[in-house]
């Protein structure tokens, strides 16, 4: 169920993974006074911002960004920011809390990075920021949701001033082929080596490609990608720990259970029956425990 948070306009916690490619964790809007500030260091996830009217500016790795009515701003994963409204013309603003191994790809596409993250588009940030919108009025509608973040970003790629050189776009397609080859193939026991095998590529150059790509090892993104699944088999109780161990390719029950737990800090059982949505949860308050009495 979403949860709403204080001190802003409107605020969502909906926490939306079952797409294997585009998470999204938390949306909301402000319509911030004059000189509101704000501070981020966010783990594992990228907040992107819609401004809608008025300006104000951001400042992140160094640098001083100056935004202003119908622009983007990214804030990435991992990385300090911090952002303030402008004293006369203070902005109004959507965001939105993305993850998921593709988004790294998909904005970079775009052209908004570590790098570049203010983003102007050429034309269509009417339609832009009435899909923002859309996204808050049916904010419990989870593929409805992320189904208009796709449509988002495919505008932000066909719209933007600084889209991928050649020579990165061609790196992004192996990426995007790497995931693909997991995702077709994650039942198997694969290895590192199958997938630089399979591509035609020296494996120590496709897991750095991958890693900046995503930030995800390859090792961690297979991993990731067969617990995720494990967990949602998990739900149904007709699926035997036994099969669910074939199922996301591993050769033994033993290996598997161990795997699971070094993940998600439990044992399979203790998730057994459980849907999909509860046990995310669940993991994610153990965490966040964990943080508080370390």
């Amino acid at each position: 169920m979403a949860q709403e948070l204080r001190g802003c306009d409107f605020c969502k916690f909906v926490n939306y993974e079952d797409s294997d490619d585009f998470y999204l964790y938390e949306l909301g809007t402000n319509k911030c006074e004059p000189l509101y500030s704000y501070e981020h260091f966010v783990k594992n996830r990228i907040i992107i911002h819609f401004v809608i009217n008025g300006k104000g500016i951001l400042r992140m790795n160094g640098k001083e960004y100056y935004i202003g009515p119908h622009q983007i701003f990214l804030i990435p994963e991992n990385t300090k920011a911090f952002y303030q409204a402008d004293k006369d013309d203070p902005w109004e603003y959507i965001w939105f809390h993305i993850g998921g191994p593709k988004i790294p790809l998909i904005l970079k596409e775009a052209g908004l990075t570590s790098e570049h993250p203010v983003y102007t588009p050429l034309a269509c940030s009417k339609e832009i920021e009435a899909l923002a919108k859309d996204i808050l009025d049916n904010y419990t509608r989870q593929y409805y949701c992320v189904g208009s973040l796709y449509k988002i970003c495919d505008y932000m790629i066909e719209n933007s001033a600084y889209k991928a050189e050649p020579a990165i776009e061609n790196s992004l397609l192996y990426v995007k082929n790497v995931i693909s080859y997991i995702q077709l193939k994650y039942s198997e026991q694969i290895k590192i080596e199958d997938i630089a095998f399979a591509l035609g590529l020296n494996r120590s150059y496709l897991t750095r490609l991958f890693k900046e790509a995503t930030g995800y090892s390859l090792q961690d993104y297979l991993l990731t990608y067969r617990m995720k699944l494990a967990l949602k088999m998990l739900a149904k109780d007709n699926i035997s720990i036994a099969e669910i161990a074939q199922n996301v390719g591993y050769g033994d029950t033993f290996t598997f259970s161990k795997a699971f737990k070094r993940h998600f800090g439990q044992s399979p059982s203790a998730f057994r029956g459980v849907e999909y949505s509860v046990a995310t949860e669940m993991i994610t308050r153990a965490s966040e425990s964990g943080k508080n009495t370390q």
